[in-house]
């Protein structure tokens, strides 16, 4: 009997989800032995046209990481979805658009512009931008063309699962691929579409073992500033931590260590906008009910867009800026 066919690709990302699935460690194995794994660029030597020739739905599961962030990416996603059984989206690029989708604060004129002509790094006296062909002597040049606003994987096709997180962490992919190659075995039934594994429905605060008193702040505060109560909510101290908006899942490790919770789980169940729910929760931490002493107050948070929807500003309310 032929092995189930597995498929992992990366878009745009950062690699990072690569890595986490090897830091199954030995489950790694577990994968090697019971899949067929048929596309993998980022670990082996496979060709797009492969993939192309494959039969429609010949692949049993495909895991896709990043978001869409080009002619390329849309391309491959367009592919995958078409030869694959079960799609789904691997962390939070390909879910909600995550650092990529950051540029969605810029128009994409003004990223290459400053990516080639402008950062204090770049040296190019010709001022030469690389653009999406490029004749030379022996032929065509051919670069994908990058989009001007940054979408994630639901955004462009219909997808069955999400598996959060920036990345996920290693033991919820090992427990999804141990429960996956369970239920392939076994002829049992998947859980239903849209599922999102590998977390739970509620917030990362729910994990959190930090004490929740009376919220009263009259200053924000960064880490390096501070030295935080090890045993306080750290929202609670004046750090914008994002635990409120975000799902659980990771076992809040970082804030467990005295870092803020970035929100990289994305949001919980029954939260539509990480962004606005912050901004919500902000508004019941803030003591003043002087609307320039609050103004003041929020002035404290530097760069509030960038820190709400670090992770999630694709697939937001706002999407992208408006200009």
């Amino acid at each position: 009997m032929p092995k189930p066919k597995l498929a992992i690709y990366w878009a745009a990302s950062c690699g990072g989800c690569d890595i986490a699935i090897l830091d199954i460690e030995e489950k790694i194995l577990d994968v090697a032995e019971f899949f067929d794994v048929v596309f993998w660029p980022c670990a082996m030597d496979f060709k797009y046209q492969d993939i192309e020739a494959m039969p429609d739905k010949s692949i049993t599961l495909t895991l896709f990481n990043g978001a869409i962030r080009s002619d390329e990416n849309f391309h491959l996603a367009e592919v995958l979805r078409k030869k694959s059984v079960v799609l789904c989206a691997f962390g939070s690029c390909a879910s909600e658009g995550c650092i990529p989708g950051l540029a969605n604060f810029f128009k994409l004129d003004d990223i290459t512009k400053y990516a080639y002509l402008q950062s204090p790094s770049t040296t190019n006296p010709d001022q030469i931008i690389p653009g999406p062909l490029t004749k030379v002597p022996e032929g065509e040049l051919r670069l994908p063309r990058l989009w001007n606003t940054v979408r994630t994987l639901p955004q462009v096709v219909d997808v069955d699962y999400i598996i959060p997180g920036c990345p996920p962490q290693s033991n919820q992919i090992a427990a999804v691929v141990g429960a996956v190659i369970d239920i392939l075995k076994h002829n049992k039934p998947l859980p239903p579409k849209g599922t999102v594994l590998g977390a739970s429905e509620k917030c990362c605060c729910d994990e959190c073992t930090r004490a929740r008193n009376v919220k009263k702040i009259t200053k924000f505060v960064r880490p390096f500033e501070i030295i935080p109560d090890p045993d306080l909510c750290l929202l609670e101290q004046g750090i914008v931590c994002c635990g409120p908006s975000t799902r659980s899942g990771c076992g809040a490790k970082c804030v467990s260590a005295g870092v803020p919770c970035r929100g990289c789980y994305g949001v919980p169940e029954n939260v539509r906008d990480q962004g606005a729910k912050m901004v919500s929760a902000i508004a019941s931490v803030i003591d003043s009910t002087d609307p320039e002493e609050i103004e003041q107050i929020i002035d404290t948070i530097p760069d509030p867009l960038g820190t709400f929807y670090r992770f999630t500003l694709a697939d937001s309310f706002l999407r992208r800026a408006q200009r």
